[in-house]
């Protein structure tokens, strides 16, 4: 069987730096001083897609990491020559920030997708997009409105490190479908957590409940937009859905009373 390997380049983080105090001002960690507004320390997770007929990035972090971004790929004998598509998963500047070293490829950002000048028409809506035997890509608005996610077929997921090449080592072992999602889960936690993907940042709160819950349906891993990947379970499938028939088109009330306090 021939496998769609996936590859975390570099696992993502956010964080807030700052946060109020007990009288509502935000506190600068470093001179405890209070200032205007608290700030998040955020980089997307960064992962690669090799399969037998193309090459795909997802996730090009921030523009300050461009050499970060080649290294990464020399360590997996790539140029950005070699790279096929490059999809960003929506457009915030920690998941395009590096989409120009990458001029021969095909780019996705959000459901838009292009070719230098050339725009290439698609209804989500109606079907997934493929960009190869085995990875398509789907609509998952929630975090945007224009949010996607990559689902990979008899996929495999890869150590972010290279592993020495040796002769007898055995081809690596299919995972099943492995979503890489975007900032629709931030990570593994934000299951249970829910707060920490709302106060993320969400343009349609109950779309996104509803999107996660699918997406998990289908996968077998998920790769989030802000952490390591993680297998999915049939607990944090139920989960999922007893978060959307509670709360759908509305905060939860456990949600509600973070809000209030």
């Amino acid at each position: 069987m021939n496998l769609n390997q996936v590859i975390v380049l570099n696992e993502g983080y956010s964080f807030m730096e700052n946060l109020p105090d007990l009288h509502g001002r935000t506190m600068d960690n470093d001179t405890d001083r209070a200032v205007p507004s608290a700030t998040m320390m955020a980089n997307c997770t960064c992962t690669l897609i090799k399969s037998p007929d193309c090459n795909v990035i997802v996730d090009t972090m921030t523009p300050w990491d461009g050499d970060l971004l080649l290294q990464k790929l020399q360590e997996h004998g790539l140029t950005p020559d070699d790279i096929d598509w490059v999809v960003s998963t929506h457009g915030h500047s920690d998941h395009l920030g590096n989409n120009n070293l990458f001029l021969k490829a095909r780019h996705m950002v959000g459901t838009s997708i292009s070719q230098r000048n050339r725009y290439f028409i698609h209804d989500f809506n109606n079907a997934p997009y493929s960009l190869s035997s085995g990875i398509e890509v789907i609509a998952s608005p929630g975090h945007t409105l224009s949010c996607v996610s990559v689902l990979v077929h008899r996929g495999s997921i890869l150590l972010t490190e290279p592993k020495q090449q040796q002769p007898e080592q055995p081809e690596p072992e299919p995972t099943g479908t492995i979503a890489i999602v975007g900032d629709l889960f931030e990570r593994r936690e934000d299951i249970e957590q829910p707060a920490l993907w709302m106060e993320a940042g969400s343009e349609d709160p109950a779309a996104q409940r509803k999107n996660r819950a699918r997406v998990a349906s289908l996968a077998d891993v998920i790769v989030p937009g802000h952490g390591g990947p993680f297998p999915v379970n049939q607990m944090m499938r139920d989960t999922l859905q007893h978060q959307v028939a509670a709360g759908f088109g509305e905060c939860s009330a456990e949600e509600d009373g973070r809000k209030e306090n």
